[in-house]
């Protein structure tokens, strides 16, 4: 791997994926982007890793995309080349993903981080899709995902005019989970993911499936998908030790059977 950092154990059950582009504020090109669809699938596949976080370092998350691989491109050498089947493939990713953002999260960095389950930011973070200054729009999601977070106003603006937002107000307009202290804002994404890590790995890969379904369907389809998880969870283990563990007040240990 050339342009990612990825430490499978970096605290109990949690990987660290880190962006590694420094000088390039981590922009993504086409390797980084199929950097980090390679590892998510092997990550999703290891018993051992319950939760992923993505991120950059203090000055950029992701600066956006690399326009320099796509200046001269036409629209047949665009469809041949199929950039976007990698985010699809992150967003199938099973196991949930939080993104911990400082500093520049823009354009494709601002949609990689909509990509993922939950965002932590830095008082620094800042979001946006400029796309609309070089004679382009958002095409990862940017006005999708900014829209079911933000509304149709704001997403609006934010598309229409390449603004950026803080992140107060990514906070402020549900966009990110917390900000945090830029010193403190990996170690406040570690603990709400250890957080998440000390519940059944079954249970919350279910979980995680049926919100993100609720965008997609109706509400009563919605609705049955829920339930058809719920009762799929009582042929686990984990739902017994769970249970079993309330019954006789004790901490359950989950073994994501």
């Amino acid at each position: 791997m050339e342009f990612i950092k990825v430490n499978k154990a970096y605290v109990k059950h949690i990987a660290l994926i880190q962006l590694n582009r420094p000088k390039e504020l981590n922009a993504l090109n086409l390797q980084l982007m199929g950097e980090i669809r390679d590892n998510l699938k092997e990550l999703d596949q290891d018993d051992e890793v319950r939760v992923i976080i993505i991120t950059g370092d203090e000055r950029a998350f992701a600066a956006g995309a690399d326009i320099k691989q796509m200046a001269g491109k036409s629209t047949i050498d665009m469809w041949k080349v199929d950039q976007f089947s990698t985010w699809d493939q992150i967003n199938k990713t099973r196991k949930p993903i939080i993104a911990a953002v400082s500093g520049f999260a823009l354009g494709g960095g601002c949609e990689l981080a909509m990509t993922c389950d939950m965002i932590v930011a830095s008082e620094t973070a800042q979001f946006g899709q400029p796309e609309i200054k070089i004679g382009v729009m958002p095409g990862a999601g940017g006005t999708q995902r900014l829209t079911k977070a933000l509304g149709k106003a704001k997403a609006m603006e934010l598309v229409l005019t390449g603004k950026f937002i803080s992140a107060e107000e990514a906070y402020d307009y549900g966009l990110v989970n917390k900000v945090v202290p830029t010193e403190v804002y990996l170690k406040e994404t570690v603990a709400l993911a250890s957080e998440i890590a000390a519940m059944s790995p079954i249970a919350v890969q279910m979980a995680k499936e049926a919100v993100k379904r609720s965008f997609e369907v109706p509400l009563e389809e919605g609705l049955h998908f829920e339930r058809k998880n719920f009762y799929m969870l009582f042929s686990s283990e984990d739902q017994k030790e769970g249970m079993n563990a309330f019954v006789e007040k004790r901490k359950p240990d989950f073994k994501g059977r």
